[in-house]
Formats: C-alpha cells, sequence, structure tokens
C-alpha cells in the first residue's frame, strides 16, 4: 500500500503504475475514459482535477483507494 498526503505523489504514483503496466499516456486516457490532457495533469500533480476522473484513472490502473485514520462509517449511527 502507498501513503499519498499530496497530489503530486498521487500523480508520481500513478505514473509509475501506468510505466509498470506498459500503458502509454493516450492508452490509458483512452481506457479511463479520460482525454490525455487529463492523465498529463494528473502525472504532473494539478491539484484542482475532478475526483471522479481521477477514480476512473484508478480504476484503469487496477487500483482503489482506502481511506486509514477515519471513523468507520459502519460504527456511526444517525
Amino acid at each position: 500500500m502507498i501513503s499519498i498526503r499530496s497530489p503530486q505523489q498521487l500523480g508520481e504514483a500513478l505514473r509509475l503504475a501506468r510505466k509498470q503496466l506498459g500503458l502509454t499516456q493516450p492508452r490509458l486516457a483512452l481506457a479511463a475514459g479520460v482525454g490525455v490532457r487529463f492523465i498529463v495533469d494528473l502525472e504532473a500533480g494539478k491539484p484542482t482535477l475532478r475526483l471522479e476522473n481521477i477514480l476512473r484513472v484508478i480504476d484503469a490502473l487496477g487500483g482503489e483507494i482506502q481511506l486509514n485514520g477515519l471513523p468507520s462509517a459502519a460504527l456511526q449511527k444517525s
């Protein structure tokens, strides 16, 4: 598991994953349903990208997001 605390760290982690999978930026963009410019900006650590599209890229790379250190929603009663 990778600890991510900044947009730059996220971009670097996703770039490394893409390269390890042998994907080009255009191929990943196509697989995730986003534009190539989005992939470029994401890998550069741009902080204002849409979360929905970031999640699509993570999914296309076969990853998922897990939150640690937060109260569990299952334990909260409203």
